[in-house]
């Protein structure tokens, strides 16, 4: 509410100065066309002084008001190099923002029209134009270097350790894989892709390891322990958006992409940090890709070693799914839970 009423003041306080230099303009044409001309000129400058002054109140308070509400905390580790990066980005924009708007404004007032001043022109100066090229420069290559040294290392090999989950884009959902106990993912021919049958991800059969594969319609992982994703995409491209680890990447059709990361806090942890009860990990949709893009989102769940392997015990491998007469008749065999439901009920 407070910031509502600012906002108003500020606003008031323009329509204020705006009608009081309507006035003067038109006090200033019955004075003549010179007068008139001066008197604009200064009411300009003062404007363009105030709109400066203003102009800067407000940034700081929008960022003062903001400040760790945009991105909050990283949930990853290597997304804190990249909230680093972001910030250092910030600095150095937010500095040059700052002296170019100042200096304009007040180049603007300072060299007003005025009598018996005569403007001096300076159309060129190759030391300025040398400065002025090459410092954002090697800025802009410091930037560039420091973005694609996290880049590299979010798009190389994953820690042999790191846990494997393939996720692929489709209008408007996720499919999820899981590999089972070899930890080896089946092999997929699109032409296979029979969404009547249990088999939205074109999974070949007679491939032996997408016989312990399994889908969800959620992706679990490990706290603290690395993750490597491997992303692609069943018809248009899609973008796989993690914005609470910082990550990012296409979901294209026919070239799978791949990015890993370590996820810092589990859910649980993360709904006490940020106070929330309802906090959910998520993943976004980042690529327009039709009419359903705004409900194309997923939901991450990162738990303990021990929730992670009793919620994997509980799956059942897409194999049985699309083969029920072949599944286990053990009692004692998994059973398909709510996620795994809930895909078969999204791909009939």
């Amino acid at each position: 509410m407070s910031g509502f009423l600012a906002v108003l003041v500020i606003v008031l306080i323009f329509i204020v100065i705006f009608q009081i230099a309507k006035a003067s303009e038109y006090v200033s044409i019955l004075k003549g066309e010179k007068k008139a001309r001066e008197q604009s000129n200064r009411i300009n400058g003062f404007l363009l002084i105030a709109f400066l002054v203003l102009g800067l109140i407000g940034v700081y308070y929008c960022n003062d008001l903001l400040k760790g509400k945009i991105l909050g905390e990283s949930a990853s580790e290597q997304g804190e190099g990249v909230d680093t990066l972001i910030y250092v980005t910030l600095v150095i924009t937010g500095v040059v923002f700052v002296i170019t708007q100042v200096l304009l404004f007040w180049f603007a007032f300072k060299y007003q029209e005025k009598e018996g001043q005569k403007a001096f022109y300076f159309p060129h100066n190759n030391k300025l134009e040398v400065i002025w090229t090459v410092i954002p420069a090697i800025a802009l290559t410091v930037l560039v270097a420091f973005g694609l040294k996290h880049w590299f290392q979010l798009t190389s090999e994953a820690p042999k350790d790191a846990a494997v989950v393939e996720i692929t884009g489709k209008q408007f959902n996720w499919l999820i894989r899981y590999p089972g106990k070899d930890g080896q993912l089946g092999r997929r021919d699109f032409k296979k892709i029979d969404e009547a049958v249990s088999n939205p991800l074109g999974q070949d059969w007679d491939d032996q390891l997408n016989k312990d594969d399994f889908m969800t319609t959620e992706v679990h992982l490990v706290v603290r322990k690395p993750v490597k994703f491997i992303i692609g995409s069943r018809d248009v491209i899609h973008d796989v958006g993690l914005p609470q680890f910082r990550m990012k990447m296409d979901a294209v059709p026919g070239i799978p992409t791949t990015l890993w990361f370590t996820p810092k806090y589990t859910t649980k942890e993360m709904k006490v940090k940020t106070d929330n009860p309802d906090f959910t990990y998520e993943i976004s949709c980042d690529q327009m890709c039709g009419n359903g893009h705004y409900s194309m989102r997923g939901v991450i769940v990162v738990e303990t070693q021990a929730e992670y392997d009793a919620w994997v015990a509980k799956q059942l491998p897409q194999y049985g799914l699309a083969h029920p007469a072949a599944a286990p008749a053990s009692p004692d065999a998994p059973k398909a839970d709510s996620t795994q439901k809930a895909v078969a009920s999204n791909i009939k």
